[in-house]
């Protein structure tokens, strides 16, 4: 095997910590050490030598130490190529000591950002020597083992610990991609910063790479990236896969926008059952009824805690996923009996704005329907005028059908959702499916009302409403046919209200 050993490390690092048995070890083992300013006097105060960056290079660290490792002495003893006589001749000429690795992390860029700080302070936390010794000994991978965060550590303390302070190619390789990876990572985070909303070019980085099970199917390959730790603590449950993901986003998002107690029942990303009501056992009880068919295998989210009652009476279906901001013991003892269902406490935690889409070898970008409208977004354009319950009604059915695939029909009484058609080529056909399936279920549409992600382009669905006994619809207006919508409103005592939002969702 073409192990390499490691005689001389460049050590310059923002953050020292877990780093003090690395440098002990590789002490141990007769590795000397060349590092610039606090790192030096880390690895002094530890009582091994260290020579400072400054004796190698004949310069002092100038502008406010923006200059410091920015040298041939430096890079040369990097870049230079063992098995290159050129190389080697002129490394001996300038005498410039070979170094064979590189442990470098750099300056905290994104973390500024993160806190506000002001536009100077932020430029000053543009790493210039770390990421250039990073890729330098990232080139070089063949003679130079490169340690460029602290994530890589201690799978580099394992590698020095089990066979001393040398490397293989294939351990310097992977150090190298993980070096890349960093830096990629960092400069992405620049660029955004500078682009500061433009969106001249399509940058976004995430890491923690997680292989799925498989993908939408199972010939499919599926790998989530992001930290999906910082959303979520499981508590339980299998292994989560790519539809439960979506599924989970969905649930999210869609809770996100109720203040009342609410809970959810997603299916393939849609709600099949909703309600909100003071008492968290009743919502669920409620939402179960919109569709007790459909709530086999499905994925449960609330705003509210989750008690034992309201366990028990979860507890006689089977679901794959709950999510809720907390459980209390005696319903968690109830839920976790089964073992393989996946039990989530959500954060909180701020969502991204911006949605992403791959598709014809390019990416489709677009800002969230993060809208939700509010009785001040409401206009009455109809000779009746809707009640108090039924604006609630409304609100409350329009926040579903924001969040149904297209083209959606919400019917909703009482705060609870009695039926959706969803995902329909024609408004006609989503909103017959929505009908047939509340009627299915018992429930008695008299009274209730109906929400559209989108305009009537004929009165034709207005009219079927009211003959099932709908008093009320909220769409978003906008149709060269909405006054035809209008009137037959008013011939059949129903009132409308528009809000000028449409939400289409494909």
């Amino acid at each position: 095997m073409d192990r390499k050993q490691i005689k001389r490390a460049l050590v310059s690092v923002y953050h020292k910590d877990k780093l003090e048995i690395i440098i002990e070890k590789l002490h141990a083992d007769g590795v000397e050490f060349i590092s610039t300013g606090g790192t030096q006097s880390f690895i002094e105060s530890l009582n091994i030598p260290c020579k400072s960056v400054e004796e190698i290079t004949g310069y002092p660290s100038i502008l406010g130490g923006r200059v410091k490792t920015l040298h041939p002495n430096i890079f040369g003893g990097i870049l230079a190529r063992r098995e290159q006589e050129d190389d080697q001749t002129q490394l001996t000429q300038y005498e410039i000591p070979e170094i064979d690795l590189v442990i470098v992390d750099l300056y905290p860029f994104e973390a500024t950002v993160a806190a506000g700080a002001d536009g100077l302070a932020i430029i000053e936390k543009i790493d210039i020597g770390g990421i250039s010794l990073m890729r330098a000994a990232a080139k070089n991978f063949r003679d130079v083992a490169i340690v460029a965060s602290q994530d890589q550590y201690e799978p580099f303390l394992d590698i020095i610990s089990e066979n001393g302070a040398g490397t293989t190619l294939e351990e310097r390789f992977w150090l190298a991609k993980e070096a890349f990876s960093v830096s990629s990572h960092y400069d992405t985070a620049i660029f955004n910063y500078f682009d500061s909303g433009e969106e001249t070019a399509f940058r976004m980085s995430e890491n923690n790479a997680k292989i799925l099970r498989y993908g939408e199917n199972p010939h499919q390959r599926g790998i989530f990236y992001g930290k999906f730790d910082d959303m979520f603590e499981q508590l339980q449950g299998k292994e989560i896969s790519y539809n439960n993901l979506l599924d989970i986003d969905a649930a999210v998002t869609l809770i996100n926008d109720f203040e009342d107690i609410t809970f959810a029942i997603l299916k393939h990303n849609n709600a099949c059952g909703i309600a909100s009501r003071p008492v968290l056992v009743n919502a669920w009880l409620d939402a179960l009824a919109g569709d007790p068919v459909s709530a086999f295998g499905g994925v449960l989210v609330t705003n509210g805690v989750i008690d034992k009652e309201t366990a028990e009476e979860m507890n006689k279906i089977f679901f794959e996923v709950v999510i809720a901001p907390d459980y209390d013991l005696d319903a968690l003892e109830i839920l976790s009996h089964k073992k393989n269902r996946i039990i989530l406490i959500l954060k909180d935690v701020r969502m991204k704005p911006k949605q992403y889409r791959s598709l014809l070898n390019g990416v489709l970008v677009q800002d969230k329907d993060v809208h939700t409208e509010t009785v001040h977004d409401l206009k009455i354009v109809t000779e009746k005028t809707p009640s108090t319950s039924e604006i609630e009604d409304l609100l409350f059915a329009n926040k579903i059908v924001k969040h149904s695939k297209s083209n959606a029909i919400v019917l909703a009484k009482n705060k609870q959702m009695c039926a959706s058609g969803i995902g329909q080529t024609s408004r006609i056909d989503a909103l017959e499916q929505a009908i047939e399936k509340a009627l299915s279920f018992k429930f008695d549409l008299a009274g209730s009302v109906m929400a559209s992600d989108a305009f009537f382009p004929f009165p034709d669905c207005v009219q079927i409403a009211a003959e099932a006994g709908i008093t009320a619809v909220i769409q978003p207006g906008g149709s060269i046919k909405d006054q035809d919508s209008i009137e037959t409103c008013n011939r059949n005592g129903v009132s409308m209200v528009t809000t000028g939002y449409r939400h289409f969702k494909h």
